[in-house]
């Protein structure tokens, strides 16, 4: 098998950093409408291929609305269908080029790749039409997380162990974000989505204000990303519960598309051209524990937000986050991932991780090291569990 370096060799970091230029990337286009899956082709047709290629989530019924939505629109005359079972690894992607690239109707510029499903399904998806050299929409199914609009993949092991950040030069062609489908998931995606998106300001304003640091697109910060994570942030605060009990109780209300968005849109542009900090480093790190395999993306981020604000020593700002956090039944301690405190070897495993080179812990303005993570991470937890103990009365059950 081929290692993830053939495939990751682009790193804007390593390319644009040392130029010290602003920097903002953004896909083409982001459409979001209620039943907006059968206008998919239409604006397919723009792209004018004749070959399109899905990658999808198992078990996934909605793709036939995709493909019956690209054939009814004339957007392709073929479309080939591939599934895609696990973690985003460099194995899944090489399986799935391998498969397109044996076609004998693959033509890499009559032929686009359609991504439909959570955000590990579009990570891969980047992954694969990056190495194919082909043109790349998104169609989340979860706000889960912020993946759809970046230019980059979360990239995991085999096993489920984050192994590293693969970055492509261009932002998705298209995000379509059906927002009547991703209302009937879970209240629990939509939470984690909230999670992760609650990061994008934190982590902006460590990059923003640090003259060192550098986004995900090797450049400063813009006024623009920052100011789009602030709007992120606020949305949240003022529409994520509401949005969760709407969620759960079926209704796709204003809230709910305004937290769609905020999870999706606003989250993507501002992590990506804002920047990220410790929260996500974090996370990171707790990959590497057996325990958290479990837990979803944006649910070991919100822990890492947590962390990250017990590090800079604002606490009361922790305070406030710890309670939202809780509110939206998100980890606020480490027993919430299956971790326990005295685990020293574990957790100093995961501190370690967090802190490697290149690690984006390490655009905050001070040094950070793993036994400052280690301490910060029991700190974070001893506060989340005093918002327990104080706010469970209230919390209904």
């Amino acid at each position: 098998m081929d290692s993830g370096a053939r495939y990751a060799k682009y790193n804007p970091m390593q390319e644009f950093a040392s130029l010290g230029h602003k920097i903002f990337g953004a896909p083409q286009k982001y459409i979001q409408a209620p039943y907006l899956i059968q206008d998919i082709g239409r604006y397919l047709c723009l792209l004018q291929v004749k070959h399109i290629i899905l990658v999808r989530d198992p078990q996934l019924s909605i793709f036939t609305h995709v493909r019956d939505s690209i054939l009814q629109h004339g957007a392709a005359k073929k479309v080939d269908d591939y599934t895609f079972d696990g973690e985003c690894s460099w194995k899944q992607v090489q399986l799935i080029v391998h498969a397109v690239q044996s076609s004998s109707s693959f033509i890499a510029a009559e032929s686009c790749l359609v991504a439909v499903g959570g955000g590990k399904t579009l990570d891969l998806g980047k992954a694969i039409a990056n190495k194919l050299h082909i043109s790349l929409a998104m169609v989340p199914t979860l706000a889960s997380t912020d993946a759809p609009c970046s230019a980059l993949s979360v990239m995991y092991t085999p096993e489920g162990d984050f192994e590293e950040y693969a970055f492509y030069p261009l932002n998705p062609t298209f995000v379509f974000v059906d927002s009547a489908i991703i209302a009937k998931a879970p209240s629990r995606f939509l939470a984690s989505g909230i999670g992760d998106a609650m990061a994008t300001f934190y982590e902006a304003d460590v990059c923003f204000h640090n003259p060192k640091a550098t986004n995900c697109q090797g450049g400063r910060p813009t006024i623009s990303s920052y100011s789009l994570a602030e709007l992120c942030k606020n949305i949240l605060y003022q529409h994520g519960l509401d949005a969760l009990k709407d969620v759960k109780n079926g209704q796709l209300s204003d809230s709910v598309e305004l937290v769609i968005e905020a999870n999706t849109l606003l989250s993507g542009l501002g992590f990506e051209s804002g920047g990220l900090a410790a929260a996500h480093a974090i996370h990171n790190g707790l990959t590497v524990h057996p325990s958290t395999h479990h837990k979803m993306h944006g649910e070991k981020v919100a822990f890492g937000v947590i962390c990250q604000l017990c590090m800079q020593g604002k606490m009361e700002e922790c305070q406030k986050v710890a309670k939202f956090f809780y509110d939206c039944r998100l980890p606020i301690t480490l027993t919430d991932l299956h971790l326990e405190e005295d685990d020293r070897q574990g957790l100093e495993k995961i501190a370690q991780r967090a802190c490697q080179p290149g690690e984006t812990i390490h655009n905050h303005d001070f040094l950070v090291v793993p036994e400052k993570v280690y301490r910060c991470m029991l700190e974070a937890h001893r506060l989340g569990m005093q918002v327990i103990r104080r706010f469970s009365s209230e919390q209904e059950q």
